[in-house]
């Protein structure tokens, strides 16, 4: 089999010839920092895993009167474009006195201005002032945030690009400028998790309205990627995960939301993967229950995580299939390559019994061993199902 066709028959529960190996989203920053600055597809050649392209093609809705604009220059160091529209400004200014670079992005509307502030180092991204300070302020949101749309051309250019050597993943929207796949987890990002938790208890009617809204743009979103040969598309988060949230939560605030998502994707003819990489021992079913093709990230308790691969596959291991497992903080650095190997086989006796598993990081990685990493990938190939 050629690497695309492993991944799939996996993703449809199937038994390809050997176990697939991948990895999660790979970070510019180990590429430059231990792979002299290779491109993506070069690290999958060179370690000799099955690839996949991420594509992120987005475009504005023209017809609502949206379009894309460059952000100042001299602002933010150029480069970044957003869609947006007449009512939803976007306007950057650099934030002085951090140790990382900060950005506050002003988002004007005719009633009032949003703001948010994000910082960055060389390994990542985050927020550091939330978007949604007062509860009234979902209204702009509602009322002006353009939606944007699947760039379906794009999409497929790539897919005709990548040909057979692996497959074409995207993910749902998140909010423009940070936002997340999930509508929980896009709530999380914009007003704080912390604050949406006790929301729940005081507020919940708001917290629906919150989630109504970003759902429904998603769907919008989703209903758009029709014709667009993607493979796998990514929705949900970890502030969905059972070690930030009860099942009970999940149950009224995460999947009511998340399976419209979901059922949207799968209408148009996308498979959809769901992202937990967190706890998810406790609400495998109500996820499955979602009726996602595949779920992630299975992240192992020496990682923070809570799950059991074993008794994951016994519960939920004929319903879907399964992406992630190994431990890359204690196997892709800082031991021996036989203990890496050893852990893959674990993985692999675990959950790869008939298929349906996808061998791959539980969520990135920043620092990591080459060799390691070389002694992950072979070992992989040598997990064959005869």
């Amino acid at each position: 089999m050629n690497s695309r066709e492993r991944l799939l028959m996996a993703l449809d529960r199937g038994q390809p010839d050997r176990l697939p190996v991948t990895t999660h989203h790979l970070m510019p920053y180990f590429l430059d920092k231990y792979m002299n600055g290779i491109g993506e597809a070069e690290f999958f050649e060179f370690f000799s895993l099955d690839p996949v392209t991420w594509v992120w093609d987005q475009k504005a809705d023209e017809a609502a009167g949206c379009y894309w604009t460059a952000i100042e220059a001299d602002a933010v160091g150029g480069g970044l474009r957003w869609i947006v529209s007449d009512e939803w400004r976007i306007e950057t200014e650099a934030v002085s006195g951090s140790r990382n670079k900060a950005t506050r992005y002003n988002i004007v509307t005719p009633e009032a201005t949003l703001t948010m502030v994000l910082e960055e180092s060389s390994q990542s991204t985050w927020v550091v002032e939330k978007l949604i300070k007062q509860k009234s302020q979902i209204e702009l949101i509602d009322k002006y945030a353009p939606r944007t749309l699947c760039d379906v051309d794009a999409v497929n250019r790539t897919a005709d690009d990548t040909a057979t050597r692996g497959i074409v993943r995207g993910s749902v929207p998140g909010f423009e400028i940070y936002g997340q796949p999930g509508c929980w987890q896009d709530a999380a990002v914009l007003y704080g998790i912390e604050r949406l938790l006790m929301q729940t208890f005081d507020d919940p009617t708001w917290v629906h309205e919150l989630l109504d809204i970003l759902k429904r743009r998603k769907i919008v979103n989703v209903e758009s990627m029709k014709g667009a040969r993607f493979d796998l598309i990514e929705h949900g988060g970890g502030d969905a995960s059972s070690t930030v949230i009860s099942p009970k939560i999940f149950e009224e605030f995460v999947a009511p939301y998340d399976r419209e998502v979901i059922a949207a994707a799968r209408g148009v003819g996308q498979r959809v993967v769901y992202h937990t990489c967190g706890g998810m021992m406790p609400i495998l079913e109500q996820i499955a229950d979602m009726g996602p093709d595949a779920m992630e990230t299975f992240t192992p308790p020496s990682l923070g995580g809570d799950t059991d691969l074993r008794e994951a596959k016994r519960r939920i291991g004929d319903c879907v299939c399964m992406i992630g497992g190994f431990d890359q903080a204690r196997f892709f650095q800082g031991c021996a390559p036989q203990e890496t190997r050893l852990a893959v086989r674990r993985c692999f006796e675990d959950a790869g019994l008939g298929g349906g598993f996808i061998l791959a990081p539980s969520d990135h990685f920043f620092d990591a061993d080459v060799e390691l990493i070389k002694a992950f990938a072979e070992e992989a190939t040598t997990c064959t199902y005869s």
